[in-house]
């Protein structure tokens, strides 16, 4: 008899069957902390049942299946009638299905809901971070609305729903509804006073009809869209329901869908209005940006969110990998160098979830359950200026070093890491993704400037956040009295705004590791991104630090 040709050896088990949130030491403990202890159990148990589900191999297997078989775009029946409707795979539907029914776009009405809602983001994202679009742009959606009540008495009971509606039905008719966005034209993109649809008013008040385009609207099988559009009174924001009031469609014309380089499960699309599409206005006429301002500061902090879930995911295939497979005569996990970079990886993904987490408790704090982004409601100001100040900083530096820890993750799988099965490449391609929406880098730093020269609140509250760690580690001192030299010096700030806005970032990052992550982990960060003892490249932390903790951390146990 021959001898066997195929026999599988030094193959990683596949990584199924874990709690994707209990296994996260940075997420669990966080979660836990900001919680406190009369609330945290409950909701510790809630995401545990979450995290069960999405490192389920049932789940994992949707979430191929919903990006192998993306979206696909009929405009029109058999019949030759006008639908504009969107068909996804089944998976979608399931993945969709899960994220509500674990309560995903309910964080308004209830006590510590914005944690709970970011922790399940965090964990729920490294399934599929595709559907995730919708879900953060319904959940967002509610601060935006609540400019006007009677449009919020409809909506927002639905848009906090748990159950999952997928058919195009009037809002009254929907135990659950789901909300895009449609802000960028072609002609404007993150300039959005430069757009040119224009919003006609007609004798009933508030009501009116649009004409134009929008060349970026996700999800445009969503029940609703906050829209803006160039009103007599300048540029106002709308909201645009799929179905009207009576039962018919509304004028909704989806010209394509757009071929992208990741997020294949979402479809997102060119959209126009041919001046018989009818809406609501939300808010008052000219006040456009600033109503829809509460919307775009939600889904920014998603980003942080979703990018913190994408690095965990990276590192925790990394370590995985690294933990099964043998070379030069040993687990690969076990070589100095190959600890280096993982712990260097797991470093850069527990101060992003640190940070999202304590963003998300400061909404918790800044908002009462039961109002929304940017009322006198009681909450704390302080949070409210936090958030001003440090979400953008925060969206721009960890969406930016989303893509490189992706690929640096990669690598350590080896060529097995460039293999489509590996599910690498997909989250690869979905890397970049969370840098560029809701306004890329650039955007992100000169809203932070803004913050800087308008709200002096904004600093005061930023440094008394990173007074609470004063003391704690020298290279934290030293690069906190750096960042203060930045800004006073103003000449030449705009050019700076990128510095400046990873200076802040690394130094809240910094000041939180120090407060509450393990000493190997602080010292690590504060080594190595604050004193610079380090160097570009991942896997150039000193030799010098306890990074076998570090990777042991990062770590799932299967």
């Amino acid at each position: 008899m021959g001898a066997s040709t195929h026999t599988v050896t030094n193959q990683p088990p596949p990584l199924v069957g874990y709690d994707v949130f209990a296994s996260d030491a940075a997420l669990a403990e966080g979660t836990a902390r900001h919680a406190g202890s009369d609330r945290s159990a409950g909701i510790l148990r809630e995401l545990s049942e979450l995290g069960q589900s999405a490192g389920s191999a049932q789940v994992q297997e949707w979430a191929r299946q919903a990006n192998d078989q993306p979206p696909a775009l009929h405009t029109h029946d058999r019949y030759g009638h006008r639908i504009d409707e969107v068909e996804y795979h089944p998976s979608y539907h399931r993945l969709m299905g899960k994220a509500l029914a674990y309560g995903l776009t309910d964080a308004w009405s209830r006590p510590d809901g914005h944690l709970r809602r970011a922790a399940g983001f965090l964990v729920w994202t490294q399934t599929d971070a595709g559907h995730c679009c919708p879900v953060s742009m319904t959940h967002a959606a509610v601060p935006a609305l609540r400019a006007e009540p009677e449009l919020a008495a409809v909506w927002e009971p639905r848009l906090s729903s748990r159950v999952y509606e997928p058919e195009l039905l009037p809002p009254e008719g929907k135990p659950g509804a789901l909300f895009g966005m449609a802000m960028t034209e072609k002609q404007g993109g993150s300039d959005v006073r430069a757009n040119t649809t224009r919003a006609e008013p007609l004798d009933a008040a508030g009501e009116y009809v649009l004409t134009g385009h929008k060349w970026f609207c996700s999800a445009p099988m969503s029940d609703g869209f906050l829209v803006l559009a160039q009103a007599p009174g300048g540029l106002t924001c709308f909201l645009l329901p799929r179905v009207l009031p009576d039962g018919t469609r509304n004028s909704f014309r989806i010209q394509r869908l757009k071929d992208k380089l990741g997020n294949r499960s979402n479809a997102s699309s060119e959209v126009e209005f041919d001046g018989t599409t009818w809406v609501r206005r939300v808010g008052e006429e000219g006040r456009g940006v600033s109503t829809i301002i509460g919307m775009v500061a939600a889904t920014r902090l998603d980003c942080v969110i979703g990018a913190a879930g994408q690095m965990r995911q990276a590192v925790t295939q990394a370590v995985h990998h690294a933990a099964h497979r043998s070379a030069f005569g040993g687990p690969l996990i076990d070589k100095p160098l190959m600890r280096n970079v993982l712990a260097d990886l797991a470093l850069e993904s527990e101060a992003a979830t640190t940070l999202a987490l304590r963003l998300a408790a400061a909404y918790d704090a800044a908002y009462r359950p039961g109002t929304g982004g940017g009322e006198a409601d009681g909450g704390d100001e302080g949070e409210r200026m936090l958030l001003r100040l440090a979400v953008p900083a925060a969206k721009y530096w960890v969406t930016k070093r989303c893509t490189p820890l992706v690929a640096e993750a990669l690598e350590c799988l080896g060529g097995n890491g460039y293999v489509e099965e590996s599910g690498m490449p997909r989250l690869l391609r979905e890397s970049p993704l969370n840098s560029i929406w809701e306004g890329a880098g650039n955007v992100q730093a000169l809203d932070m400037l803004r913050a800087l020269q308008r709200e002096p609140a904004a600093l005061d509250a930023f440094l008394t956040e990173l007074g609470r760690a004063r003391g704690a580690d020298h290279r934290l001192d030293g690069a906190i009295k750096d960042m203060l030299a930045e800004l006073a010096d103003l000449s030449g700030i705009e050019s700076r705004a990128r510095r400046l806005a990873e200076r802040m970032a690394l130094t809240l990052q910094g000041s939180l590791l120090v407060r509450f992550a393990p000493p190997a982990v602080a010292d690590a960060f504060c080594a190595s991104r604050l004193g610079r003892d380090g160097g570009a490249a991942f896997g150039t932390l000193p030799h010098t630090l306890d990074l076998a903790s570090i990777v042991d951390r990062a770590r799932v146990p299967v």
